[in-house]
């Protein structure tokens, strides 16, 4: 059973990020601050859902939340700023737009860059303990499987529709045969034969 809060009275934010270990597309994380009472017995991190149950749950996190936002690093900025920075990143602009600012936040993960003003606790696993942390992740994952499917459309060779971005034998293959697209993140290693593609 996931826990509603880890201090009672304190307005906490639950923050997670979708799209790290992926060769393409933008990272994705949400900030979610959800009732104290707030129950649901099948919310869970996001990778033990299904797809089907994660699109079930999102519309009822964005209905029941005090407060939920999303933030978006570009490919762009990730190559230039490297994917741990742009994770945290991506989780300073959904913070950023929330409607109520939390006076704390639980961060997934064991690190994080201090956001200005507001205190924080990193939680390994966190997803998988606190309702916060798991709405967030499971809005980071659904924002960002839309926006790879809409990519999928542009791009119907690398097959993100199925592998939203991340490293799989048909990813790579594709990348192998038609190089490689805008959204590729070309500071990780898109081939194991790295040093023979052309950018």
């Amino acid at each position: 059973m996931l826990l509603p809060y880890m201090e009672a009275g304190r307005i906490e934010a639950g923050c997670d990020e979708a799209g790290r270990g992926c060769l393409a597309g933008a990272v994705f994380a949400a900030a979610v601050i959800l009732p104290e009472d707030f129950e649901n017995e099948e919310l869970n991190d996001s990778k033990r859902l299904s797809e089907k149950a994660r699109y079930r749950l999102r519309p009822l996190i964005e209905r029941e939340a005090i407060a939920w936002a999303v933030g978006i690093v570009s490919p762009e900025e990730i190559d230039r700023i490297n994917i741990l920075n742009a994770s945290f990143l991506a989780m300073h602009r959904a913070i950023k737009q929330l409607k109520v600012s939390p006076s704390h936040l639980l961060i997934d993960g064991n690190r994080f860059t201090p956001y200005p003003g507001i205190p924080h606790t990193t939680i390994i696993k966190g997803d998988g303990k606190y309702l916060s942390i798991a709405a967030a992740s499971i809005l980071a994952k659904t924002y960002r499987d839309d926006y790879m499917n809409e990519l999928a459309a542009k791009y119907p060779a690398y097959h993100w529709q199925e592998n939203k971005g991340y490293p799989t034998k048909a990813h790579r293959e594709a990348i192998r045969t038609f190089g490689i697209t805008p959204y590729h993140r070309k500071t990780f290693t898109l081939l194991p034969e790295q040093l023979s593609l052309d950018f």
